[in-house]
């Protein structure tokens, strides 16, 4: 058997020239369907490789076939046919996750910058003794994947951008421990929580209520939730919270961070949405952002704008707005 450790590899979903969107297996940077490279390594398959739900679905038994393949590959062993990035259309690696969740508040650069710009003082949630803070953003209509194009709803005109490591589920999660929490995350790409900063609130409700916020508005119009590349298995990532991050608005450098200035950890995000909720495979945990969104220079997104993002070993996602 190929010697795995070491092994980089990723997952897509694509569709090539004239073929429907299956999942794919990325090594030395050409694409091949999952299910012919699997059937190619090993001379059958075990389950479902046409789609990343089915992947990720027995991440326990397709994830060790998927690097074993990928090392098949690398060493020229299979050569089953592959396309190139260039010849592919990209789809978000997890096409409709049944649900996303979003990290509020979770960098202390970000919060340093809001403190300053609202005149209060900083409070970091985790030292005040609080929880992770998050929503939850539709999935079948808010995820789309690199190189969509992202209409401006016509309720709003302040569309922010916030780049973002998205953890993707790979097993079911209940009430598991920080200690244990990474072992049930699958792999990471790269997210954009578009938001529509002018529907942060319900117009005619006092600010003080409880009923004043409008998540829906401001979180799950169509297409707020750019993903990919690629999905990068955690195996190859042994790190999340040391990964650089930086997004470009028409290639003018606008969030340079890193994931070390997470103030909840992915692992005690898991932990926490896990004691509240059951998390199944395909499920997207977005981390936070950090300091140089929009709504910090009051600049926003218009039509004709190119948003690049990059994080640290993820590769580039890059969307149009219209």
């Amino acid at each position: 058997m190929p010697n795995t450790s070491g092994l980089n590899f990723s997952l897509v979903t694509f569709a090539a020239p004239g073929g429907a969107a299956t999942a794919g297996l990325v090594v030395g940077g050409r694409i091949y369907a999952a299910s012919e490279a699997i059937c190619a390594s090993l001379g059958e398959l075990s389950g479902d490789f046409d789609s990343m739900l089915g992947i990720l679905e027995r991440w326990d038994i397709s994830e060790p076939e998927l690097a074993f393949a990928a090392a098949k590959l690398a060493d020229g062993s299979i050569s089953p046919k592959s396309v190139s990035f260039d010849e592919a259309q990209l789809f978000a690696p997890v096409l409709y996750p049944s649900a996303v969740y979003g990290s509020g508040a979770n960098y202390t650069d970000h919060m340093e910058e809001m403190a300053s710009i609202l005149n209060v003082p900083i409070e970091n949630p985790k030292d005040q003794g609080q929880l992770p803070w998050h929503f939850v953003k539709t999935g079948r209509n808010t995820v789309v994947g690199p190189g969509a194009q992202i209409q401006i709803p016509s309720y709003a005109s302040m569309i922010d951008w916030e780049i973002e490591l998205a953890a993707v589920v790979g097993r079911t999660a209940h009430g598991v421990s920080v200690e244990n929490a990474l072992n049930h995350i699958a792999g990471y790409t790269i997210a954009n929580d578009l938001s529509a900063r002018d529907h942060v609130k319900r117009v005619g409700v006092k600010a003080d209520s409880p009923f004043a916020y409008d998540w829906v508005s401001q979180k799950c119009f169509n297409g707020s939730c750019p993903l990919g590349p690629t999905l990068v298995p955690a195996r190859c990532l042994p790190d999340p919270l040391k990964l650089s991050m930086r997004l470009w608005v028409n290639g003018v450098l606008k969030q340079d961070s890193s994931t070390s200035r997470m103030i909840f950890s992915v692992a005690e995000q898991v932990a926490y949405l896990s004691s509240r909720t059951t998390l199944y495979p395909g499920d997207v945990i977005l981390t936070g952002t950090p300091a140089g969104v929009g709504m910090a220079r009051r600049e926003f997104l218009n039509p004709g704008d190119v948003v690049r993002l990059e994080i640290e070993g993820l590769g580039l996602l890059e969307n149009v707005i219209v």
